[in-house]
Formats: C-alpha cells, structure tokens, sequence
C-alpha cells in the first residue's frame, strides 16, 4: 500500500542517514591517525573546520552581523554584501573622523597664528604718521647701525587697542562656529547630544507597547466618565469641588490627574534625556571626539518640554506683551476677532500654569496635570501635544531614536487622545495650589 511505501522510504532515509555520519567519522578517524603518524602532513579536515567555525564566529560578533536567518537560504552574493557593509559601517567613520582631525589641527593652527598675527599688530609701533617705516635702528653713513634713541610717539592708544582686540575676538568666534559647523555635518552630532553607546544596551529594546495599552485604558476611563456626567446632566463648579464627596465629577478629575495625565507622562518620557550644556565653545567643534565623563544621559520630565517650547517661543513676552496686558484689563479680544491659534492657546496656558505653581515650588508632576485640565476644558489636548510633537528641534536634541516619539511621531497616542476632543470638561486647574493660595490670602 501507499502508506508502507512511504514507511519504506523514510526507513531507507534513516538508513543513508546513518550511513553518511559513519563514513564521515571513519573519515575523521583515517585523517586523525595518519597525521598522528605522521604520513599525512595536513591537520585533519575536522580540527580545520573546527578553527574556522571558531574564526567566524568571533568575526560575526566583532562585525555586529545579523546572520539570524539561515546561511543556506542565502546566496554567496548576498552574503558577501551582508561582510562588506559590516566591514564599512567600522572602517568607514574611522577614516572620515581621520581625516576630519588633521583637518580640524590644520585650522586650529591657523587660527592661532591668525591669533598671534593680531596680537603683533596691535602692540606694534612700526608705521609712522606719515606713512614711513620707523625701524628699530637706523643706518648712519659709516655703514653701522645705531640703536633708534628717539623716542616713539605713534603707538597704538588704548581705545583702538581695544577695538582691535574685540574684531580679533569676533573673528575667532566666527571661526570657531564655521569649525562647528563642519564638524556637525560631518560626524552628525553636535554640543549637548549624547551618542547612542552610553545608554544601556537593555534600554535600546524597550517595549512602549505597554505604555500604549495604559494610555488607551485611562483614555477610555476619563470618556466613560464624561459621558456619565454628561447624560446625568449635573453640573457642578470647580470652586464647589473641594466640598463634594468622592464621585460624580470629582471621580472624573482624579482619573484624568491620576490616570490619564500619568499615562501621558509616561509615554512621552519613552527615550526621553536632558542634553548636557557644559560643553565650552572652544570643545564644541570636536564635541563627537571627546570621550564621555557620564556613564548615562540623565532623565528628563515631559513637562520640560512644554517649559522650553514655551522659551524657545518667547512665549513670556508674548504673553506679556503691552496689547495682551490692555486688552485683558478691559476684558477685549485680545486678537481683534481673531481666532486664537494653538500655539497662541498653548503659550498663554503654560505662562498661567507657571505663574500660579511656581511660587508655591509645585512639582513638575503636578504642573503636567494642571496643563492636561486646561487642554481638557479648551478641547486642545491632542493639539497642544501635536505642537510638541511637531517641535523638530526639541525631538531631536531629547529623544533618542529608539524612542517611540522619534520612532511613530506620537501618532497614535494622538489618535487614542483623539477620542476626549468631542467631549466637554469642567476640570479644576489650581488643585495643587488652591489651598496653599488660601492660606497666602487669610495672611
């Protein structure tokens, strides 16, 4: 039958099988005895094959290969691209950063004799009002020189002394920042920037998936809520908070303090550092050269980035500006009927929550909550998040590539957060200082 011929086939397999491993170890054992007796003069192919396994395996590691897949699989062209591009990602950037170095030695030494150049122009003596080369000694008709007894009126006074010094200073400013720029374009690192070999290597895998999954259930939390308060039609004051019980609004304001701000925090932290500022204007242009003194970047709180989108956008004189302040004391549009576009919306918040929580020395935690409230009663939080995110400068110097931010662009926790926008809120935003306030006001 066609079940025992098949029986038949796999046992004749099994059969070749065994057959094939004990030729080859009597193989093994032939090769292994003549060149113990000396008859054959090269090692065995075994103990060869061995060395080599060894050999490639230790290159694979120092290559960083992904060899993952199956060898078999793989043609001999494909592995021969896969060693030369593991072979150029070392060789390659060592001879740039060579040959960026001998550059970069060449221009500091013109620097320094451009340097030396302006500091002999400016304490020399040797051109006379009248346009004459006053030397040192003069030449009288014996054919001698004699030392120049007279003495010199033209040096240089101390107020073009000064002007000189403050050009040659800008000069080596500007010298300094075209040797940065340089040096940026060709190792893609600047000042501030942390290379990716201090962070852990565990850290490089880091799931978000997780964060993803607790922003979605606390998403989903505060719309239940919402919807809840919504159809039961209550409406109930924030300055009434403080005296109701737990329940009805005051459940939905700690699931969005305690929950969903939580989870945002956590999310946006993904991949998230502080850059270092210590770095002197003279180190900058070679910043990517000097060898680390920090084991790790330090760890950086969301907030900050709100902080400095806030400065980078001078959002204190924007909010502070002389129109702003009239028209506020009136109670008029400030915009003239205007609309007030997101980062209007989102500079004015971050001034208010800076204004009430840091007299009081509130926690950064507690600031990120007091935004999220305000983005939740504007109906903006997926916007004002969406202009951080959009913020290509601040993505770039705090976040790290493996970063879900810098990985997604935040698109679907934008999504997720999408689905609060439809909803109304009447959340408190000076929780955390209300009662400090209360008791600054009884003083």
């Amino acid at each position: 039958s066609e079940r025992e011929k098949q029986e038949q086939i796999e046992v004749q397999k099994e059969k070749q099988r065994e057959l094939i491993l004990q030729l080859k170890t009597q193989l093994d054992d032939l090769e292994t005895f003549a060149y113990q007796e000396g008859s054959y003069d090269s090692l065995p192919q075994s103990v060869v094959m061995e060395r080599q396994r060894m050999i490639i395996n230790e290159l694979i590691k120092k290559l960083d290969m992904d060899l993952s897949e199956d060898i078999a699989t793989l043609s001999p062209e494909e592995l021969r691209q896969r060693v030369d591009a593991a072979i150029a990602q070392i060789v390659n950037p060592a001879r740039v950063k060579e040959q960026l170095v001998e550059q970069l030695k060449t221009q500091i030494r013109d620097l320094e004799m451009f340097i030396n150049f302006i500091q002999d122009e400016g304490g020399s003596s040797g051109k006379a009002e009248d346009g004459h080369c006053e030397c040192a000694g003069r030449k009288d008709g014996g054919g001698s020189y004699k030392p120049n007894t007279r003495p010199s009126g033209n040096r240089v006074n101390p107020e073009d002394a000064r002007k000189m010094r403050e050009t040659g200073l800008h000069l080596m400013r500007r010298m300094l920042a075209v040797l940065q720029i340089f040096a940026v374009s060709q190792f893609g690192c600047a000042t501030g920037q942390i290379p990716r070999t201090l962070w852990q290597k565990d850290q490089a895998n880091k799931d978000y998936s997780p964060l993803i999954k607790k922003l979605e259930l606390s998403v989903e939390r505060v719309r239940q809520l919402a919807v809840k308060h919504q159809q039961e039609d209550h409406v109930t004051s924030s300055s009434d908070l403080q005296d109701i019980p737990l329940g009805g609004r005051d459940e939905l304001t700690l699931a969005v303090r305690k929950e969903l701000t939580i989870a945002l925090r956590d999310l946006m932290a993904h991949g998230l550092y502080a850059s270092s500022q210590g770095m002197s204007l003279v180190l900058a242009p070679i910043a990517c050269l000097i060898p680390a003194f920090t084991s790790s970047p330090q760890t950086m709180h969301p907030w900050e980035l709100f902080v400095k989108y806030y400065n980078a956008k001078n959002g204190q004189a924007f909010v502070e500006s002389p129109a702003r302040k009239l028209s506020q004391s009136f109670a008029l549009p400030v915009t003239g009927g205007v609309a007030i576009t997101p980062k209007q919306s989102l500079l004015t918040a971050i001034h208010t929550v800076l204004t009430e929580h840091d007299p009081f020395k509130r926690s950064a935690d507690s600031e990120l909550k007091a935004l999220v409230c305000m983005a939740l009663n504007e109906q903006r939080l997926v916007s004002w998040v969406n202009l951080i995110c959009k913020s290509g400068a601040l993505v770039q110097s705090h976040y790290q590539p493996w970063s879900y931010m810098a990985n997604t662009g935040f698109e679907s926790a934008l999504n997720i957060l999408s689905r609060l926008s439809n909803l109304k809120f009447n959340l408190p935003v000076d929780l955390a200082v209300r009662q400090l306030k209360n008791i600054k006001d009884a003083f």
